[in-house]
């Protein structure tokens, strides 16, 4: 196969630059992709590349809290979904699950109004519609409602595994609610074997973490997918990176070293690299702080700042190891934390740092596309080496899957969800038919949208769903049309009755003006002839003549205002009428049913797209061993993997 040859290849070049150094599988979570890394070893075994693989559980990160959690929140946890509006800001790590073809996609409003949709629209009579429109596809994650930090290390289960248990097995259930015909029986027993093994481990949750949970269930997961027996260490980031008087002079710890005995020129590098970059410069962090934390038992996680004579560890409630002399080493710095805290404590690279800790020792195994900061990492390591630091990183070996073509070589049945069955135009279907398909499919969900991108109008839309789909829209386009009419004539007798308004309100204000300029008139005219005057008949007539022209434009004013008034109240009357309010009626909501039909339809092609392609490149690994239990899927994705390296100096 030609696969088999590039893999050969690819791992033929591992085994020259990388020596014997193991692979790591380092995730927060077991329930996501990390268990796949054991089919990579077990492949590289097959083709002659044996190489250990070091699988272990990152546990040096705070548990996930819900962003604006109110003064009064009262703890416990709980699984929300990620979408647009009133989980924005979601982020779980440590607890995230995703149902079969599902992925972490927030279907965007700013994606949405780019296809031209009306958010606003919709939003006023659907108030609550676009939570469920932009909410990422069969994905969920639990995070903590309280408003305490703590790490994954020393999250305890028992608090913890009910909601926990519950979304799994949700997730579980609506991947085992795709299979059909006679996929669906092995699917429902291999399902409850997962979860009665995620029950099992747990039985002493009392007394153990969720890292710890994790590590315990971990090699039931590898097993289920590889049905075979691989090298595997079963590991922790708190054990990989313990800091210790024993444990500082392993090769992983040479760079935070190379920060110590170089602290500004290093530090500088490192502010560099970040400049420009969502990532935060030291300077952020306080004055002597060095890109790397330490985690306290206890105390949480927090920055370390080397001051001439203190090494403070910005953990939420800052500690302090107070010293004679600044820390010159790596020994020294290890020494005064074991001397203040024991030697439980664990020293992490913040994420651009921590890749060149542990790749030098390690060979990682990413998917494509993981881990954003690889390329700042990289270029550190480069500004590093060009200070002196001589150290060998290994490559990152990056593996790209082909998870929806394995499907080709399985006899499985699927019953779509109905976003998907909306974009194949099927119910149901075999597995090698949406193998063969689903890129075809793709493509025409990515064409419909760059169409839907051009619809401004709602005519436009609602004739494009007609052409589409005929049925209802063939007569709500004729309502529609019957409305605009009615509205338009509408639209035009107001802007009529507008336009008459004005020229009276024109009216009214001229008379006004010449009253004005009258009253003036007449009032010089008291004062200099009539006021304690001996006043002429003829200037009393003066006077009368004001006072009669006065009225006459007074009554003019009173009957243009009358006039004005009476044009409003028809516009008013035309307004009100039944038949307008109900154009009215019909032509709002058609539009707003045609814009909640294009949510819809927005929503459904991303899922079929870049949905679909992110499930794909990110595969959870217990939808392998659940839907296809005799390891066939599992099998073929492995075989037909793409391997590249990635450097990292």
């Amino acid at each position: 196969m030609e696969s088999d040859c590039r893999q050969k290849e690819v791992l033929a070049e591992l085994a020259t630059v990388a020596g014997d150094a193991p692979f790591l599988a380092l995730g927060q979570t077991i329930f996501w992709d990390e268990p796949m890394k054991a089919g990579v070893a077990h492949r590289a075994s097959q083709l002659g590349f044996a190489r250990p693989l070091v699988a272990g559980v990152h546990d040096t990160d705070y548990f996930a809290k819900l962003p604006g959690l109110s003064d009064d929140a009262r703890g416990g946890y709980k699984a929300f979904p990620h979408n647009d509006t009133t989980t924005r800001e979601l982020w779980s790590a440590a607890a995230e699950f995703s149902s079969i073809f599902g992925s972490e996609t927030v279907v965007t409003r700013d994606l949405l109004q780019a296809h031209g949709a009306k958010l606003a629209k919709v939003s006023r009579e659907r108030p609550n519609f676009l939570n469920g429109i932009t909410e990422a596809f069969g994905w969920r994650g639990v995070v903590s409602l309280s408003h305490r930090q703590v790490i994954t290390s020393e999250t305890k289960l028992s608090g913890l595994f009910e909601e926990l248990f519950k979304t799994f097995e949700h997730s579980v259930k609506e991947t085992v609610s795709v299979a059909s015909g006679t996929t669906l029986a092995p699917a429902e027993d291999a399902a409850r074997r997962l979860l009665d093994q995620a029950c099992d481990s747990s039985q002493q949750s009392s007394k153990i973490s969720l890292a710890d949970y994790y590590t315990s269930l971990l090699p039931n997961i590898q097993e289920s997918l590889t049905h075979a027996e691989t090298p595997v260490s079963i590991t922790k980031t708190t054990e990989l990176l313990n800091f210790n008087i024993k444990t500082c002079t392993l090769p992983r710890f040479e760079i935070v070293a190379k920060f110590i005995s170089d602290r500004v020129q290093s530090c500088d590098a490192y502010n560099s690299v970040v400049t420009g970059t969502e990532v935060y410069p030291l300077t952020r962090f306080g004055t002597w702080a060095i890109p790397f934390e330490l985690v306290i038992p206890g105390q949480g996680r927090g920055t370390i700042r080397l001051a001439p004579k203190a090494v403070v560890i910005m953990t939420p409630v800052p500690q302090f190891i107070t010293l004679k002399k600044p820390i010159t080493s790596i020994e020294e710095l290890a020494a005064a934390v074991e001397r203040k805290f024991g030697t439980e404590c664990t020293l992490i690279g913040k994420a651009v740092t921590l890749i060149g800790m542990l790749a030098r020792e390690f060979v990682f195994v990413f998917h494509e596309g993981a881990s954003s900061y690889v390329k700042l990492s990289r270029r550190l390591h480069i500004a590093l080496q060009a200070n002196g630091w001589n150290a060998k990183i290994n490559p990152i070996l990056r593996v790209k899957y082909s998870t929806w073509d394995s499907l080709s070589c399985t006899n499985l049945w699927f019953k779509l969800p109905p976003p998907l069955a909306r974009a194949f135009g099927t119910e149901e279907l075999c597995a090698p038919s949406f193998a063969a398909r689903w890129r075809e499919v793709a493509t025409a969900q990515s064409a419909f949208l760059e169409r839907l991108r051009g619809m401004a109008s709602p005519l436009e839309f609602i004739r494009f769903l007609r052409e589409r789909e005929a049925g209802s829209w063939v007569v709500l386009e004729e309502q529609y049309k019957a409305a605009q009419t009615e509205l338009h004539v509408l639209h035009e007798a107001i802007q009529k009755a507008r336009d008459e308004r004005a020229v009276i309100w024109k009216q009214i204000k001229e008379l006004k003006a010449k009253r004005n300029k009258l009253e003036h008139a007449k009032g010089i005219h008291w004062r200099e002839k009539v006021f304690e005057k001996t006043t002429s008949a003829s200037e009393m007539a003066r006077r009368e003549e004001f006072i009669q022209e006065e009225s006459s434009i007074s009554h003019q004013i009173k009957f243009k205002l009358s006039q004005w008034h009476d044009v409003l109240r028809e516009q008013e009357a035309r307004v009100s009428d039944p038949a307008v309010v109900e154009a009215h009626a019909t032509y709002g909501n058609i539009e707003v049913e045609a814009e909640l039909k294009r949510l819809s339809m927005i929503r459904d092609a991303v899922i079929a797209t870049t949905g679909l392609e992110k499930a794909g490149k990110r595969p959870s690994a217990w939808w392998f061993s659940v839907l296809s239990p005799n390891g066939d899927w599992f099998r073929r994705t492995m075989e037909t993997a793409e391997y590249y390296l990635e450097p990292l100096q």
